[in-house]
């Protein structure tokens, strides 16, 4: 499965500034891993986030997100943020990324 580069690009600079940033395939796109832990990526033209299971059900009320169910069955933790929701708020949603993986031992 492909993903949306531009969008990709967009993450990218958003993350540049956190110490070890590194970008790894995985789930049919791009992940973008801090210190060895995923923060967000891309899957086709959505963007999916690690909010962390505190989070999650935060997360899943927001409109344009649902459930990560890459192997058909929900990724407790991590959701899908629509095409639309990303537009406006980019920011806010690689920013909770990357919050969650921060607090995560470097692997």
């Amino acid at each position: 499965m492909a993903y949306n580069e531009t969008l990709a690009e967009k993450v990218r600079v958003l993350l540049k500034e956190n110490e070890g940033l590194s970008e790894k395939q995985m789930f049919g796109g791009l992940a973008f891993m801090l210190n060895g832990n995923m923060a967000c990526g891309v899957v086709g033209e959505e963007l999916m986030v690690r909010v962390g299971p505190d989070n999650y059900q935060e997360a899943l009320a927001e409109r344009y997100t649902r459930p990560m169910d890459y192997t058909g069955r929900p990724l407790k933790g991590m959701v899908y943020v629509e095409e639309d929701a990303v537009a406006a708020d980019l920011n806010d949603w690689v920013n909770r990324g990357a919050d969650f993986a921060s607090t995560l031992p470097p692997k």
